[in-house]
C-alpha cells in the first residue's frame, strides 16, 4: 500500500497529456508556417520552473530563438523580441495567476500567439488563448503533466523544423512512461517514508542537480519545502557550487543531489565527491536507481526531470504525514492582495 496515491487517478492524468502529442504537433507546425519565429516560456511561479527542461533543450539542440521571461517582469521591461511571430506559452494549474494573466494580455498586445497550458478549459488563460491545451490536473500529478507537455511542445517544434529525425520514435517510448513512473513510485515509497522520517526536524538544506534536471531542484526546493512545508532550502545549480556554497557545509549540513542522466551528470557527480568528504548528510536521488524498462538511454536523459518530479511527491507526501503539516496549507499565499 502506498499513502495517499490513487494509481488509476495518476496514470489518466500522465496518459492524457501524452495524448495531447498529435494535437501539439498540428498546432506547433500550423504557427510555424505562419511564420513563427521565436518562443517565449512566460509563466508565473513555480509552474513555469516544470517548462524550463524543454526550455533548455530547444536553447541547446534547435536553432529557433528560445526566451524565458518572467510574467511579472515582461509587463514592466518589455522585449525587443516579442512581437508578431512569437509564440508565447503560459502554463498554469488553476488559469487563474494574476501575473501570468497581465502578461498574456500584453503579449497579445504585442501580437504574439498566445499557447496555454491549464488544468481546465474554462478558465482565463484558456479563454484568453490562441492554441488552448487542457488536462485535467492537480499539485499531486502536475509537475509531470507540464514537464511532459512542454517536452512534447519542444519536440514537435525540433520535428517541424527538421531538427529531430526520429520524433515518432521517441514518442512512442513516451506513451510507455505513466506506467514507468508509477513503478518508479512504487520503488521509492519505502525509501521516501525512512527519509521523511529521517529529516522530519530538519529545516534547512542545500539541493543540487545541473542539466534538465536542475530545475526540478529550484521547483521542489521553492514550491514544495518552503511553499509547502515551511522549511529553508538553498537551491544552487551544481556548476555554482563550488563558487560559494561550498563554504556552507559543516559535518551536518544537508545536501540534496539530484542526479539525471544527461550530459550534465559529471556535474553533479563532483558535487557528490567533495560533499562526502564534509558532511554525514548527502542525500542522493538518482534516477539511475530506476529500471524504467523500454527506455533508450536518450530518452531516459530527456524524462529525468518528469522521474524525479515522480518520486519526490511520494518524499512530499510522507513529510507532510511525520510532519503534521498539511501540503495545502498556506499563511499567505491567496490569502490576501498582495
Amino acid at each position: 500500500m502506498m499513502l495517499k496515491f490513487d494509481p488509476e487517478s495518476y496514470l489518466a492524468v500522465q496518459r492524457g497529456a501524452v495524448a495531447l502529442a498529435p494535437e501539439i504537433r498540428t498546432a506547433v507546425r500550423a504557427w510555424l508556417d505562419d511564420g513563427g519565429r521565436n518562443l517565449f516560456f512566460m509563466g508565473a511561479g513555480g509552474v513555469n520552473f516544470l517548462m524550463l527542461p524543454a526550455a533548455r533543450l530547444l536553447q541547446t539542440r534547435s536553432t529557433l530563438p528560445v526566451h524565458i521571461e518572467m510574467s511579472a517582469e515582461i509587463v514592466h521591461s518589455g522585449s525587443a523580441h516579442l512581437g508578431p511571430g512569437s509564440l508565447a506559452v503560459f502554463p498554469s494549474v488553476s488559469g487563474t495567476t494574476k501575473e501570468a494573466v497581465a502578461a498574456l494580455r500584453f503579449a497579445r498586445s504585442r501580437g504574439a500567439t498566445i499557447l496555454s497550458l491549464t488544468s481546465h478549459p474554462s478558465t482565463p488563460i484558456a479563454e484568453l488563448a490562441d492554441i488552448a491545451f487542457s488536462n485535467a490536473c492537480a499539485d499531486p500529478t502536475s509537475s509531470e503533466n507540464f514537464h511532459l507537455q512542454s517536452l512534447l511542445l519542444a519536440l514537435a517544434i525540433m520535428d517541424a523544423r527538421g531538427e529531430l529525425d526520429d520524433y515518432d520514435a521517441v514518442v512512442a517510448e513516451l506513451r510507455r512512461l505513466p506506467d514507468l513512473l508509477v513503478a518508479a513510485k512504487q520503488a521509492f515509497e519505502a525509501r521516501a517514508e525512512a527519509l521523511a522520517i529521517e529529516i522530519a526536524d530538519e529545516q534547512h538544506h542545500i539541493m543540487t542537480s545541473a542539466g534538465g534536471s536542475w530545475f526540478e531542484a529550484m521547483y521542489y526546493g521553492m514550491c514544495i519545502l518552503e511553499e509547502m512545508q515551511w522549511i529553508w532550502t538553498r537551491p544552487v545549480h551544481a556548476s555554482d557550487f563550488f563558487h560559494g556554497t561550498l563554504e556552507l557545509l559543516e559535518s551536518d549540513t544537508s545536501v540534496f543531489i539530484l542526479k539525471g542522466e544527461d550530459e550534465q551528470r559529471p556535474l553533479t557527480d563532483r558535487v557528490e565527491r567533495f560533499a562526502r568528504t564534509v558532511t554525514e548528510r548527502v542525500r542522493v536521488i538518482d534516477t539511475l536507481d530506476f529500471e524504467l524498462p523500454g527506455l533508450s538511454p536518450r530518452v531516459r536523459a530527456l524524462v529525468s526531470p518528469i522521474v524525479l518530479a515522480a518520486v519526490l511527491e511520494r518524499l512530499s507526501t510522507h513529510l507532510e504525514r511525520v510532519r503534521g503539516h498539511d501540503l495545502t496549507i498556506r499563511r499567505y499565499y491567496k490569502k490576501g492582495d498582495f
